[in-house]
């Protein structure tokens, strides 16, 4: 399925109330503040922030390329579709969640977090923006 785009139909179709496919695997979800949602292809790399929530369905099959990662804006919402993760937060480290198909955690805004695969995931986030960091490995 490839990621419709308003512009490339006819002005009379290119109405504000047209339901347009997206195709989830390549792209994530912005919502931004005034609740508007567009799609955005994935890029390689750090994720863009937006003024808002991005949702995505991300295919993992390694770690993280990096130390941890942070968002200082609101909290996030990990969602664990097929496949296992360990999540583990700085302010207590000792005490890993381990998710499962059908899990799902709430990682608290300000809280430095690192997410790891015990097997291949599929995961669905709800990150919020603009603010974020990441760590080197």
């Amino acid at each position: 399925m490839r990621v419709a785009d308003t512009a490339d139909l006819p002005e009379k179709e290119n109405a504000m109330n047209l339901i347009v496919p997206v195709d989830a695997d390549r792209c994530s979800f912005d919502i931004r503040r005034d609740l508007s949602i567009s799609a955005r292809e994935r890029k390689p790399g750090p994720p863009e922030r937006i003024d808002g929530m991005t949702v995505g369905i991300l295919s993992l099959t390694e770690d993280a390329p990096h130390g941890g990662e942070v968002h200082p804006d609101g909290d996030e919402i990990l969602y664990v579709i097929s496949g296992r993760i360990r999540v583990v937060g700085e302010s207590h480290p000792e005490d890993p969640l381990e998710l499962g198909p059908g899990d799902a955690c709430v990682v608290p805004r300000g809280e430095w977090h690192k997410v790891s695969l015990l097997e291949p995931a599929r995961l669905l986030h709800v990150t919020p923006g603009p603010n974020g960091d990441h760590r080197p490995l």
